[in-house]
């Protein structure tokens, strides 16, 4: 069974969030899924750049007024 990682974000100014990010990665297996939710304006690039420089998957990005939800699957 896979592990699943929260991360509220939300109120973290850039690079925060993503700070964050790349601590759950440090701490979890491959496999793992990650579902962050933040406000912060930068945070949609910034996870989409992120995902893409780490080979993680972005598997979706949800956007509920000022919020956005990311839930990305570690591979490594």
């Amino acid at each position: 069974m896979s592990e699943k990682v929260n991360i509220d974000a939300r109120g973290m100014m850039c690079p925060r969030p993503i700070i964050e990010l790349a601590k759950a990665r440090r701490r979890s297996e491959p496999g793992t899924l990650i579902e962050m939710i933040a406000d912060d304006l930068a945070f949609e690039s910034d996870v989409r750049a992120w995902c893409e420089t780490t080979n993680n998957e972005l598997q979706t990005l949800d956007r509920d007024g000022d919020t956005v939800t990311a839930r990305i699957l570690l591979n490594g």
